[in-house]
This record gives structure tokens, sequence and C-alpha cells, in this order.
């Protein structure tokens, strides 16, 4: 591998950000999802909701068993999730093919009954709440991943945001997770073939 600033180059000659590594898997994920700009209250709410399975886990964890998430939360379709009783809890903490912790499953049930209400009258009401935070581009394209932020005053004022329509397991440090995710900041390196000029 051939590094450029903090991008290195893979075994199919294309640079990418250094923390993808050489991980089949990671790879597509860097190249056709993170950084790409998504929209929808489903899409959004599958996000968030993943972010906060991922707390204290790499990412790479999450995305091995995104398939068994999906299935096992009807691919996050708001409607089912919130109409799951603690039978359903314990079906998901019997379930090898996702995060078994019961605080983030029963936040995860509990935001599908916020998110419901919320978008009744309003559909994609959380669409636009997100990409209503979407920072300004920055002057310069980071050459490190060192230089890229946990938190910024946009991920605080986002995750102040949705804890004011009683969402749970929302910190600042999960909205800018979401914000690199889903398109609001592109945090791809110098030298990284995604990095748009």
């Amino acid at each position: 591998m051939t590094l450029f600033y903090d991008a290195v180059m893979a075994d199919d000659s294309l640079p990418r950000c250094e923390w993808v590594g050489d991980d089949a898997l990671y790879q597509r994920y860097h190249d056709e999802e993170w950084g790409v700009p998504l929209h929808g209250d489903r899409e959004l709410f599958e996000k968030l909701s993943l972010e906060a399975f991922q707390s204290g886990l790499s990412w790479i964890t999450i995305l091995r068993r995104r398939e068994g998430f999906r299935a096992a939360f009807r691919n996050f379709d708001m409607e089912a999730v919130a109409a799951f009783d603690d039978t359903d809890v314990q079906r998901l903490l019997d379930d090898n093919g996702i995060i078994r912790n019961r605080a983030t499953l029963e936040a995860t049930r509990h935001n599908a009954r916020v998110l419901q209400e919320w978008v009744s009258g309003d559909p994609g009401a959380l669409d636009t709440l997100v990409w209503s935070h979407a920072p300004a581009a920055r002057p310069r394209r980071l050459t490190s991943i060192n230089e890229l932020p946990a938190q910024t005053d946009e991920s605080r004022a986002l995750a102040k945001a949705l804890k004011s329509r009683g969402w749970k397991f929302v910190g600042p440090t999960t909205a800018y997770a979401l914000m690199q995710s889903a398109g609001l900041v592109d945090d791809h390196v110098e030298g990284c073939w995604r990095a748009t000029p």
C-alpha cells in the first residue's frame, strides 16, 4: 500500500481514506455510501439507530451485522419498530445477528415511537431537521484523519434538537458520525479518490 497524505493505495489501485484498510466490505461502504447525501425519514432513522448501536464499537462491527439489524428491525420501518412490545425486545436480546444491548434496543423502539408521532402529520420532518444542520463546506480539504473532529457546533445543535423532540441515545458524536455517513459533510481526506474538488 502506498500512502498519499492519509489516503492509502489499495490493491485495486484506488487511494482511499486510511481508516478503510483492506477490508472489502469497508471499501464498498467507503466508496458507495460514506459521504453520499442520504435522504428519507426511514433511511435516516436506520442510520441514527445503527450509529447508536455503534457507540463504543468500530463501525465495521456494525457494518458486518447490518443485514441482521435490518431483518431484526423490519428494515427500520418506524411503524413496525414502534409496535414492538416486550416480547420483541426479548427476541432481539436473543438475536446473535445484532448487538444485544437492552438500553439501545429499548431506545430504538422508543425513538421509532417518537418518530412515528412526529412525522405522522409531517412526512419528511426528520429529513428536514437533519439537513437543516448541514454545515457550510470547509475552506480546505483535510489531509489527515487526525484532523477529523469527533463533534462540531452543528452536531451538538442536531443532537440537542433531536433530544428536544424526545430522541434517546443521540449525542453530538453520534450526530457527527451521522453527518459523515449521510453526506452532510465530506470528510474524505486529500488524496482519496472519493474526495471531490
